[in-house]
């Protein structure tokens, strides 16, 4: 994966509840260490959390101020290095606007479902099209995924992460470390 062209998305609005609704969910703050810190390890060049609550916005910039800012950074400075990567935005649309401005280029999106979707791409395509050096945004949802409204806004449906049983509902966290791996090391 060339360096430095690739953003993690986390959405809690809009995303879809059990019956698949529309809804808004709580952040987690374990979602936000555990994501970090595999978009550190993968190479990721930011990591934006999405949420119009601002309840919960101030919940994420606490947290990410007292591993970067505060006794926590002190503590763990491997910490700290990859919460500096997490920003938060209260819309979808002002956190791809954010990767715009900061790369002085349009950002190609990418949902991710557990969903097979008709059209969706394989880790292996997504994989050659960061060749080409253009930013993309790698977009996952909290709760039951990304409501229809926000996946129609993506430029493309990355295909889902499918295991050995019929089930299929993993955490937010392990599916962003799945598809990263298998994107920069090509599984």
């Amino acid at each position: 994966m060339p360096e430095n062209n690739l953003y993690v998305v986390l959405i809690h609005f809009p995303v879809k509840n059990k019956k698949g609704l529309s809804i808004g969910s709580a952040l987690t703050t374990i979602d936000m260490h555990d994501i970090a810190r595999a978009s550190i390890t993968f190479g990721v060049k930011g990591f934006y959390v999405v949420t119009p609550y601002e309840d919960q916005a101030v919940l994420a910039s606490q947290v990410i101020d007292h591993w970067t800012k505060g006794v926590g950074g002190k503590l763990n400075p491997f910490r700290k290095t990859a919460l500096e990567l997490i920003r938060v935005a209260r819309t979808f649309e002002e956190a791809i606007s954010g990767m715009e401005q900061e790369r002085m280029e349009p950002v190609v999106t990418i949902a991710t479902s557990a969903v097979a979707i008709p059209g969706s791409i394989t880790t292996g395509m997504l994989q050659q099209k960061l060749e080409n050096r253009v930013s993309h945004a790698l977009v996952f949802g909290t709760a039951w995924g990304l409501a229809d409204e926000l996946l129609d806004t993506c430029d493309y449906t990355l295909a889902p992460i499918l295991g050995k049983a019929d089930y299929n509902h993993l955490s937010v966290r392990s599916a962003v470390s799945i598809y990263l791996d298998r994107i920069t090391n090509g599984r």
